[in-house]
């Protein structure tokens, strides 16, 4: 069975940091793990990923902000927030894409994270 387990959520003051944590269980293999984040009205939309060889992806407004990393060993992702703003304020999910038989991969997602940064 498959289990996304998050944490690290809460509410920073602008400029701080957050980091957020993913523990992925019950995957024959994995082949990648991200965060996304939706706003109130807003869309779901790609914060940044990372695949089984650690290459990784960021949306433009959070390069140089954001670092993602990951421990295959642990199937555990983490995303560090830095110099956190108002806009980024939104419910993070953790996804992950993997193989749950030999031959079945789907997309999972974590039940979400609620970040606030007031203004």
């Amino acid at each position: 069975q498959v289990q996304l387990v998050e944490s690290g959520g809460g509410l920073v003051q602008a400029g701080g940091s957050l980091r957020l944590s993913c523990a992925a269980s019950g995957f024959f293999r994995i082949i990648s793990m991200g965060w996304y984040r939706q706003a109130p009205g807003n869309q779901r939309e790609l914060v940044a990923d990372i695949n089984a060889g650690h290459a990784t992806n960021y949306a433009d407004f959070v390069k140089g902000r954001f670092t993602i990393s990951r421990s295959n060993a642990q199937n555990t992702v983490y995303l560090q927030m830095n110099s956190l703003k108002p806009d980024d304020t939104a419910v993070y999910y953790c996804n992950t894409r993997g193989y749950t038989s030999p031959t079945s991969w789907d997309d999972y997602w974590g039940q979400g994270t609620q970040v606030t940064v007031p203004s």
